[in-house]
């Protein structure tokens, strides 16, 4: 088991999956506890999501993990998702009043500290920077350990962080933040649990 004070594990999903990830889902968090699932496929069409969404739904159910769609308010409300995953700030407000309070409503701002205060006072549930290492954004942007530093100090919104999540990385941002969201970092891998386990420290 992690240490009381280790962040959470936060996956997301493949931009596609298919029949089998249901049950590659389920071996990794029979393998590892995990807060929440983020289903983030490259598609828009509401069908393919509403099927990826009850493919997945049962194994988090049955492990109580949280569900949230990437971007899709009105879908996250219409399916009884637990949330919605917004790209910036912008947004925030308008899915909290859709979605509810007891909805999960999250942001990812990149690596710009204003964006995520921004969306912290709009009332997001989480703020997500990134990428943590690599190429960074189209800008070469990085978010680096001394913003997640910064955050963990000042801020009181759970900070999240993703992309570029290396060995290294995880590392450094062990102590200053609260989630840790690992996407095709796992599911690449033929074991996404053993991958998994392989960046996490210990």
């Amino acid at each position: 088991m992690a240490e009381p004070d280790a962040p959470q594990i936060y996956l997301v999903s493949p931009p596609e999956i298919d029949a089998g990830f249901p049950d590659r889902l389920a071996a990794l968090l029979d393998a590892r506890p995990v807060a929440c699932l983020r289903l983030a496929l490259a598609t828009r069409d509401e069908d393919t999501l509403t099927r990826a969404a009850d493919a997945v739904r049962g194994v988090t159910e049955a492990r109580d993990v949280a569900l949230v769609v990437a971007e899709h308010v009105a879908l996250a409300g219409r399916l009884g998702l637990d949330g919605v995953h917004l790209a910036g700030a912008r947004g925030v407000r308008a899915a909290r009043k859709a979605l509810g309070a007891d909805a999960i409503v999250g942001a990812f701002c990149g690596a710009s500290r204003h964006d995520g205060m921004n969306a912290g006072e709009a009332g997001a549930d989480y703020v997500a920077f990134g990428p943590c290492s690599g190429a960074g954004l189209g800008d070469g942007q990085i978010a680096g350990a001394d913003l997640f530093g910064w955050w963990s100090e000042m801020i009181e919104v759970p900070v999240v962080a993703e992309g570029g999540l290396t060995e290294d990385a995880v590392r450094t941002l062990w102590p200053i933040t609260d989630f840790l969201a690992f996407g095709e970092e796992v599911w690449r891998a033929d074991d996404p649990a053993a991958a998994l386990r392989a960046l996490l420290p210990g």
